[in-house]
């Protein structure tokens, strides 16, 4: 069993946002980045990593202690991958390994693309790119209905229609796992996901062949257990347009935090 670590914890002042972001133990760098998760869902991992690796987590733009300028102001994929590229500024540090799960794998291909050299290695465990599926039209229209849900319904239902869409097994009387109540924060943070940054991480189309052809080495990661999701389906899209094969991690889409231990084991082969 890993033992929680107190982080080293810093910011760095972007365009439009202030972004916290943690730093544990120590060795070759490594960033452990989602969309939207922030720090706090990735600490075990990090901590799991923090043996061997300098671990870096962060809030993205708009989430926990990263606030925003404008909670209203539009955001894109590209401007997550600079945000990240200004943390590495701010560690001094010319290049990293990237792990990014989910949204922020998205980031961690557009962080390739746009910042050629600055990623070693990107691992990009189960990205949401719905553009590459042959029924996308279909895809990006049940995403606007989950949008819909939000704004008729509230953060509760789109999640469990967020959830169902994307493939989870969610009964039908199921409770929302959300407050009944959110809390202001909980709100602002429930609406950045739905209306700021849903349909550009769901649409972004990663440059195929800057991908191929740059300095990174990109690594397609997929759940054990991701069989039945709608990131299964894009993540081997992913690895078909890219002529590679996924490398398989325990669980399912989060399952860095099931089994934050036996995910480091398998990151570390991979890396």
């Amino acid at each position: 069993m890993t033992l929680p670590m107190t982080p080293i914890v810093r910011s760095v002042t972007v365009p439009g946002a202030r972004l916290h972001y943690e730093i544990r133990g120590s060795g070759p760098l490594v960033l452990v980045i989602g969309s939207p998760m922030a720090s706090a869902e990735f600490a075990p991992l990090a901590d799991a990593l923090a043996g061997d690796h300098t671990v870096v987590t962060y809030d993205p733009r708009g989430y926990a202690n990263s606030p925003v300028d404008d909670p209203a102001a539009p955001s894109g994929v590209e401007e997550r991958a600079d945000d990240v590229a200004a943390i590495l500024d701010d560690l001094s540090a010319e290049s990293a390994d990237v792990f990014g799960s989910s949204g922020g794998a998205v980031t961690g291909l557009a962080l390739v693309t746009q910042h050629p050299g600055r990623v070693r290695t990107l691992v990009a465990h189960e990205p949401p790119l719905l553009e590459l599926l042959p029924d996308a039209a279909e895809q990006l229209a049940n995403t606007e209905a989950i949008l819909d849900t939000f704004h008729r319904d509230g953060f509760g239902a789109a999640w469990l229609h967020f959830m169902r869409n994307a493939g989870f097994d969610v009964a039908p009387d199921e409770v929302p796992p959300v407050p009944a109540d959110p809390s202001e924060d909980e709100a602002r943070q429930a609406a950045r996901f739905f209306e700021i940054d849903l349909f550009p991480t769901t649409r972004y189309l990663p440059d195929i062949d800057a991908l191929k052809n740059g300095p990174s080495r990109v690594v397609v990661g997929i759940g054990v257990d991701s069989g039945q999701l709608l990131t299964y389906r894009t993540s081997v899209a992913l690895c078909e347009s890219l002529g590679t094969t996924p490398v398989e991690f325990p669980g399912d889409h989060g399952g860095f935090m099931g089994a934050p231990s036996e995910f480091a084991d398998t990151l570390r082969t991979v890396l």
